[in-house]
């Protein structure tokens, strides 16, 4: 993981206020899957570019033992100050060197987060320490094709999320068109034979307006933007609630809108 945007304390701070927790629809198609091809118990997951542990702690309620691994102390300090998880461990590390033994992990995951790694020494790395029939999962999102609406007034505000988007672009890096991509790239290049890639899962949930506007900030491509240019940065945020309180006739930012995310997760199986 050669990529380091969230690092920093403000960042890991904001991250685990606004970033999404797995989503009941994704994570059923996980366990699904590897039910499936390996059965049970489920014993050892690794949950890789843990960040504040979202998808970690969802992991938590059906295997025995987690670890959360990121590159980022201060992620891992803001994971590590939930309450409430024995069974999960947080390590300090990266997607390419795995600290744990031949063939004996269940289940390798990756949240938002798969993009970053180097293919190669990742997979060889997975390859390596699953056991015969483990899984990989790599789950993610896109940020086009997403819809908000609130009341009578969704197209304007998914113009408004949209332009805000595109401003950011300029920003994007590699990585994250990858993502976009839906990691075609790094689905092909998985060696093994059972692998399949599902698109276009469609999670419908609720935000607030202020909760929207705290994703933004997420964003490594905003991340970009902010040390180019902190005070356009910090404008563009406060604008955009701003417009998107007068388009929808509210005065609170804690005003609920209605919000359609695409998922996408990229499956394997290990050989037996």
């Amino acid at each position: 993981m050669t990529h380091q945007f969230f690092e920093g304390k403000e960042h890991a701070s904001i991250y685990q206020k606004y970033r999404f927790a797995l989503p009941d629809e994704v994570k059923n198609i996980i366990l699904r899957y590897l039910n499936k091809k390996k059965g049970q118990p489920h014993v050892l997951a690794v949950d890789l570019g843990c960040g504040t542990g979202q998808t970690t702690r969802i992991l938590a309620q059906h295997f025995k033992e987690v670890v959360g691994i990121d590159i980022s102390e201060c992620q891992l300090e803001e994971a590590r100050a939930v309450p409430g998880f024995s069974n999960i461990e947080y390590r300090k590390g990266s997607a390419e060197e795995l600290p744990f033994s031949d063939s004996s992990v269940d289940l390798v995951t990756a949240s938002a987060a798969a993009h970053w790694f180097d293919h190669t020494k990742f997979l060889a790395e997975a390859g390596r320490v699953l056991k015969p029939r483990g899984c990989i999962a790599l789950l993610g999102y896109t940020l086009k094709n997403n819809r908000l609406s609130y009341q009578n007034c969704g197209e304007q505000l998914n113009s408004l999320y949209e332009e805000v988007i595109q401003l950011l672009m300029p920003y994007t890096s590699n990585p994250v068109v990858q993502c976009d991509s839906k990691l075609e790239e790094l689905y092909s290049a998985i060696p093994f034979p059972d692998k399949e890639r599902i698109e276009c899962i469609q999670v419908k949930s609720f935000i607030t307006l202020k909760n929207l506007v705290g994703f933004i900030e997420t964003l490594s491509m905003f991340q970009t933007y902010k040390k180019d240019d902190p005070q356009a940065a910090n404008n563009l945020l406060l604008n955009t609630q701003k417009r998107f309180l007068d388009e929808m006739g509210v005065t609170s930012p804690d005003t609920e809108l209605k919000w359609t995310m695409e998922y996408f997760c990229v499956l394997a199986s290990k050989p037996q």
